[in-house]
């Protein structure tokens, strides 16, 4: 089984569950208030992690209270964290999330350290790595850092996977670095312009992203499942029928599960299957981290 490294970011997730999501200059009275860990590369991290994968997480927090918790949590969860760095300057991230009874959110983020995670901060070491080791990253943090980490390790022979979250421009030589690129339909659509709304826009987008460089496209449909374009293949592996609680971290549970996958050697429609369970388990509970399962939940 092969390493999954990840690069990404670490927040602390401040939560408020409401009836519903405020209007712009809307207040609202909310329920239940909630602090956890959470960050897209802090929960694909420790959602691999609880899912059997030997993991390896490189991100960088402030020089503060949030920063050391988080690391101490990473330790727990076997995570390797002595490539973890500290920004002097800048406070650790931090995300507003706001749920609605449906499970439904509305998320802002303020990086703080993540916005100064750098290539200088990537240790050479990180790239001494066999074939099968893959790099899992998404975009929390600095664009110029994960094109760096993705020329780096894909030109070792190296499997790089991206989430493309939050969606933004990403460069031709970027994206030929990618092995697997896993967006949702608005992720979609803003990389590639194509509105996605079906099995048919959805192929249209993968075509172009295909065209572009990138080896192998999953694209998350929400309840409708995920759409798989992979060379010879395009399917839909569909989604885990569940009563949604909180959606939040469902994307990088998925993403961990798929790295797992991967790293394990299963084809790529098990693994997108096998990731489907997991995020289906994790929309059934609140918070990001605390919602991802473990490898007995999925495969008892």
């Amino acid at each position: 089984m092969g390493k999954v490294l990840v690069i990404g970011s670490s927040n602390t997730d401040m939560v408020i569950k409401t009836e519903k999501l405020p209007a712009p200059g809307e207040t609202i009275l909310g329920g239940t208030f909630l602090m956890n860990p959470g960050g897209k590369g802090a929960n694909q991290a420790v959602a691999a992690a609880r899912l059997g994968g030997n993991v390896t997480f490189v991100t960088k927090t402030g020089n503060d209270m949030f920063g050391s918790e988080a690391v101490q949590l990473f330790e727990k969860e076997g995570i390797e964290a002595k490539f973890i760095s500290k920004d002097d300057k800048n406070p650790s991230g931090v995300a507003l999330i706001t749920v609605d009874e449906y499970g439904e959110n509305s998320i802002v983020v303020a990086p703080g350290s993540n916005g100064t995670l750098s290539a200088i901060d990537i240790k050479d070491e990180i790239f001494d790595t066999d074939k099968s080791d893959l790099f899992l990253m998404q975009l929390e943090i600095p664009v110029a850092t994960v094109e760096f980490v993705a020329k780096k390790a894909s030109g070792n022979g190296n499997r790089v996977i991206l989430n493309p979250a939050p969606a933004q421009y990403l460069s031709d030589d970027l994206l030929g670095c990618i092995y697997l690129i896993t967006p949702n339909e608005t992720e979609a659509e803003i990389i590639t312009g194509i509105k996605v709304h079906d099995v048919a826009s959805a192929e249209m987008a993968a075509k172009k992203l295909c065209k572009k460089g990138v080896k192998n496209i999953i694209i998350t449909l929400g309840a409708s499942g995920a759409y798989l374009f992979s060379g010879a293949q395009a399917k839909i592996i569909p989604a885990v029928p569940v009563k949604a609680v909180d959606t939040t971290a469902a994307g990088d549970v998925f993403n961990g599960a798929i790295a797992v996958a991967i790293s394990e050697g299963m084809e790529l429609i098990d693994a997108v299957a096998f990731a489907n369970k997991a995020a289906a388990i994790s929309v059934t509970r609140m918070g990001a981290q605390a919602s991802a399962p473990y490898r007995s939940e999925i495969q008892p």
